[in-house]
């Protein structure tokens, strides 16, 4: 009699194991990996840094300069520009790769109108891919090898990157970006407004930035930042605040939750784990149905759950997807329809033992 107990919490087990495994193997949400930095810039090619002598790291590629101007439209649109120059090593690169963020923490940003060019006759086509927290954007081309150094023009606009405050409008913005692999020997970025700028600051260095950069004003609508010997993954925050008003700022938009049902997803689990143990009880009851009843569970779950999936990635991406009530009553039905078909194959199993006898 102690056996069909044991099979019971075997199951149960089980039910647990194969919830777990399909709740936890869903694709990471941005949340799950927050950044805090503005956008990342590497060479598509090999290893940059090699070990010296005396313990120091020499870097093979680097960036000898890299300028940015970022424009304030009155729209309180972000309009960017970044000259990137990229010394190559003999080995040579396939161009370079920028990460823009659309996303920190549940905030969204959006990137868009993306272009690029090279003044150096260096492929330049840009190629984008919308990742976790960022926009990927290549620019080169994979069939051709560059060498030397090349320089590189990105444009692109951020939208919802202003926030309102009670009295301010404010921009907080890491125009260079922490996760470098190379060093940079000058960077500098150069922040234009439609109303004079008063309250501007830029810090360098890795998060939480706290070296002041250099700063030099053009005027009162504009201001530079500079800042030399960059090593790698550290980068420039710019922080700009404008009198509240001074810019047309849309309301915040943020990422929907990872859980986005009610309670009938739960209740639907809960009574598929009690289903479990009921057909772990019984077993010969369960055994006498067949095949079939597992085999149209797990199918009826499984199509649950890809339809509840493709209609979030169709609409908010790969990398928005959240559990709702449809994806859990798939799941319960996955896990009655798993416990259902190790019951009827471990009763075909003992009856080929039996039988072997």
């Amino acid at each position: 009699m102690a056996m069909p107990q044991a099979h019971g919490g075997g199951m149960l087990a089980a039910a647990g194991v194969l919830l777990a495994t399909v709740v936890f193997g869903l694709p990471v949400r941005a949340d799950a990996s927050t950044r805090n930095a503005a956008g990342t810039a590497n060479a598509a090619g090999t290893a940059n840094a090699a070990g010296a002598g005396d313990g120091r790291v020499l870097f093979r590629d680097s960036v000898p300069t890299f300028d940015v101007r970022l424009v304030i439209g009155s729209d309180a649109v972000l309009r960017v520009r970044e000259t990137v120059t990229y010394d190559f090593t003999d080995d040579g690169g396939r161009g370079i790769i920028r990460r823009v963020p659309y996303r920190k923490g549940r905030r969204l940003y959006e990137v868009r109108n993306v272009r690029s060019g090279s003044s150096t006759g260096a492929p330049a086509r840009a190629a984008t891919l919308r990742m976790p927290n960022s926009v990927r954007i290549r620019v080169g081309d994979e069939g051709r090898k560059v060498r030397g150094r090349q320089a590189y023009v990105i444009e692109y606009e951020v939208a919802g990157a202003f926030t309102r405050h009670p009295d301010r409008d404010e921009l907080v913005w890491d125009a260079v970006g922490d996760t470098w692999e190379v060093p940079i020997g000058e960077a500098a970025v150069r922040v234009e407004a439609p109303v004079p700028l008063r309250r501007a600051a830029c810090h360098a260095g890795r998060p939480p930035a706290v070296t002041r950069c250099l700063r030099h004003r053009d005027g009162p609508f504009a201001v530079d930042f500079t800042q030399t010997g960059l090593r790698p993954r550290e980068g420039m925050v710019v922080r700009v605040r404008l009198p509240r008003g001074a810019v047309a700022v849309p309301p915040p938009r943020y990422a929907r939750p990872h859980w986005r049902g009610t309670w009938l997803g739960p209740a639907a689990l809960a009574l598929a784990l009690g289903g479990t143990a009921l057909v772990a009880r019984r077993r010969e009851r369960t055994r006498e149905l067949g095949r079939r009843p597992g085999a149209l569970l797990l199918t009826s779950g499984a199509v649950l759950v890809a339809a509840d999936v493709a209609a979030e990635v169709v609409t908010d991406g790969p990398w928005e997807y959240g559990v709702g009530d449809m994806s859990v009553v798939g799941i319960a039905l996955g896990v009655l329809g798993a416990a259902v078909t190790h019951v009827h194959r471990s009763g075909a199993s003992d009856n080929a033992t039996v039988n072997g006898r």
